[in-house]
């Protein structure tokens, strides 16, 4: 077996802790006689699972005991839909920011169920920076205030949390969900996708306040009721087992490693590592306003594009994979999660510098 450093944007690299805990329970877990993807959901072993992995994660995030932690299918853009359908309240008008390729999907998803007020927009800077907050067209009657705290994509990031006043706040933390510590507080609804920093694609989780589980006026599909996955332990439907699973030992991974003030500090070391190395050479260039560049997501651009095939084969090569820019922007991305090593880090870094000494 030969591991690479894995920089794909997701499904993304996991806890190799994980992954060989994960194989010695593969057969027969805890002397069950079979797999966690093979028992029944509301059987007592896997119940157990289910209420530790809600259980870790409302102490990562201190989740306060008002809000719904929800194990949910359908990834995040499957929630592009649910939260106008559990929040907007028929014919509300919904404030939307845009900053980058989720968000646009984001608002092109609510559309179709009412109006959205697009309050500010950074598609004129080619979405590489934030827009100032006070040139935010807010409606303070709107049902909620969205926005993507992370953009995968374009490695834009926000670095405050924005005032919605008493609108409630909506984010797509998919991916800087458990990456540092997080007023959950101060939002309506968190949701995040779970093949970057919680486990495998298939289980999304989504955080909602208990005041806002009624809200909804009209019919809203079962797979996506807040209040009635709340009321039924997220287990409406046959949940998704097996990723489920994997996430509870992410989140045991994440108490191991001392929380998310500890794993803060790893991924804020990461990034600014790679950050300076990039701002340091004449060969690579990141795109982004330095005040919104993403700790998790960080792309750079070769002087000469022509080199980008050379670049990705060789880095794949020297065992570093997922580097190639997402096909809408080109250029290189590395994706900098929790479960890559700050040693992944350091090989990308040590590659960049012989390529650029090779082909400068």
């Amino acid at each position: 077996m030969n591991r690479v450093f894995n920089f794909s944007a997701g499904p993304a690299a996991l806890p190799e802790p994980v992954l060989e805990r994960a194989r010695s329970e593969w057969m027969d877990f805890r002397g069950a006689g079979m797999s966690v993807m093979e028992m029944s959901h509301r059987g007592k072993i896997f119940m157990e699972i289910a209420e530790k992995a809600e259980s870790d994660v409302r102490t990562l995030l201190e989740v306060p005991d008002d809000y719904a932690v929800l194990f949910l299918q359908g990834g995040a853009t499957g929630q592009f839909a649910a939260v106008p359908l559990n929040l907007q309240p028929g014919g509300q008008g919904m404030d939307y920011v845009d900053t980058g390729a989720w968000s646009v999907k984001a608002i092109k998803e609510a559309r179709k169920f009412g109006p959205v007020n697009v309050v500010a927009s950074s598609k004129d800077s080619g979405y590489a920076s934030i827009p100032d907050p006070s040139e935010w067209r807010l409606d303070p009657d709107a049902a909620y205030l969205h926005y993507t705290p992370n953009e995968t994509i374009g490695g834009v990031e926000f670095h405050f949390v924005p005032d919605a006043g008493t609108v409630p706040l909506v984010a797509d933390m998919s991916s800087t969900i458990l990456s540092r510590p997080l007023d959950v507080s101060r939002y309506g609804v968190i949701y995040a996708g779970a093949q970057k920093n919680i486990g495998p694609a298939g289980v999304t989780l989504v955080i909602v306040r208990g005041d806002l589980l009624e809200r909804n006026s009209g019919p809203v599909p079962a797979i996506v009721d807040y209040a009635l996955q709340a009321s039924n332990d997220s287990m409406y439907n046959t949940p998704p087992t097996l990723a489920w699973y994997l996430s509870g030992l992410v989140f045991e991974w994440l108490l191991e490693q001392g929380g998310l003030p500890a794993i803060a500090e790893v991924n804020q070391r990461k990034a600014a590592k790679l950050y300076h190395f990039v701002d340091n050479s004449e060969f690579y260039r990141n795109p982004v306003e330095v005040s919104a560049r993403s700790w998790m997501n960080a792309p750079f651009i070769l002087a000469d594009a022509a080199l980008d095939g050379s670049f990705l084969k060789q880095a794949a090569e020297a065992g570093l994979s997922g580097l190639k820019g997402h096909r809408s922007v080109g250029g290189m991305r590395a994706s900098l999660y929790n479960a890559v090593p700050e040693a992944a880090v350091d090989a990308l870094i040590e590659f960049m510098a012989d390529f650029e000494q090779r082909h400068a």
